[in-house]
């Protein structure tokens, strides 16, 4: 787990991403512009990625993420959120470390989970969503 400090974002891992994002229907990119609309306002339960190009435990968690957002097609809709990117949104939601996930249901913040831990994500979702259905 690192601080959040702003930084400059490298291309390189910038067009990795992107491809990684067409790889994966369930997967999108969101912004400070657009979080409202696509995730407060969504009508399903969203968990958004607060991560950085930077961050190597955001980097490990990677992987596991895009896996699960296919898993849960359908029922849960995953979003990352560019830390260095994006000042706005993170400042808003209290995001101090990245990787942060939040899961947000009905425009409202129901789970969130401060650190990479590939292992436990998934039995973490399914907790929260099992909480808040």
């Amino acid at each position: 787990m690192y601080r959040y400090y702003p930084r400059a974002s490298n291309t390189y891992t910038a067009l990795k991403e992107s491809n990684i994002m067409q790889a994966h229907a369930n997967l999108f990119h969101v912004g400070d512009q657009d979080f409202e609309s696509k995730v407060l306002k969504s009508d399903l339960p969203v968990i958004v990625d607060f991560w950085a190009t930077w961050c190597g435990p955001c980097r490990a968690i990677a992987p596991v993420y895009e896996k699960l957002s296919d898993e849960y097609q359908g029922k849960l809709r995953f979003a990352k959120l560019d830390t260095d990117q994006n000042e706005i949104t993170p400042s808003r939601f209290g995001i101090q470390a990245i990787p942060t996930l939040m899961i947000f249901k009905d425009g409202k913040q129901v789970g969130r989970m401060v650190g990479a831990n590939p292992t436990r994500l998934k039995s973490d979702i399914d907790r929260i969503l099992a909480q808040n259905s």
